[in-house]
């Protein structure tokens, strides 16, 4: 009947789709990361760029939400957001974090660990001045993750900045830039059937070098 709810428990996937082995992955994780990106993108899959973001503040206690890869610089994964914000304080209490992509549409799933650090601030005005001109006004409008007493005060900021920047290029604020994730450790999970799942694990070593292996689903 409509409207009755769904039992949870009861609710499962058989994947099908592909398989996944290791001459099929090579030996460089970004070269491959780059193959999978690329037949994400030709399967239309909506928001591919789409990754959850986990960090943990300086207790130890995680937390994660989802932001948008906005660059693959070399092998480092960068996005960008306000440096006040509470993941900017998590990271510069905790610079370790993870990343995860998830596309269902092809049963397949990437994660990211590694160290994060600010990009150039020559990198972030680069994007900055490529975002649309709402986009950059929004950056000044929010106080990213502080508590506001109603939607109202977004508004009023929001026509603030839009006036005092209706007559000169929007400058990128001080709190607002890049992120890079430079990563140490990258698994590729491929959905196989009977949850008999391929992971294959890159592991970066003290020389730089990428190791890999095989991990039991």
């Amino acid at each position: 009947m409509p409207g009755t709810p769904l039992n949870i428990a009861d609710i499962r996937k058989d994947y099908m789709l592909a398989a996944l082995d290791e001459d099929t992955v090579g030996y460089d994780p970004i070269v491959f990361f780059t193959k999978w990106f690329s037949e994400a993108e030709a399967a239309q899959i909506t928001e591919i760029n789409a990754m959850t973001l986990a960090t943990a503040d300086n207790n130890g206690i995680p937390h994660a939400r989802i932001v948008l890869l906005k660059g693959l610089d070399k092998a480092d994964f960068v996005f960008f957001t306000n440096y006040d914000s509470a993941k900017g304080a998590q990271i510069s209490a905790n610079p370790h974090a993870a990343l995860v992509f998830f596309w269902k549409e092809l049963e397949r799933q990437v994660r990211i660990e590694g160290v994060i650090e600010k990009i150039a601030a020559s990198e972030s005005d680069t994007y900055f001045h490529s975002r649309p001109a709402g986009s950059r006004i929004g950056a000044w409008a929010s106080p990213q993750s502080k508590e506001i007493p109603d939607r109202n005060i977004l508004d009023l900021n929001y026509a603030k900045y839009e006036k005092e920047f209706s007559e000169i290029d929007i400058p990128r604020p001080p709190h607002w830039g890049g992120y890079k994730v430079i990563p140490n450790r990258i698994e590729f999970w491929q959905g196989r059937s009977s949850r008999m799942h391929d992971r294959i694990l890159f592991t970066k070593d003290n020389a730089g070098s990428w190791n890999r292996s095989r991990l039991a689903p």
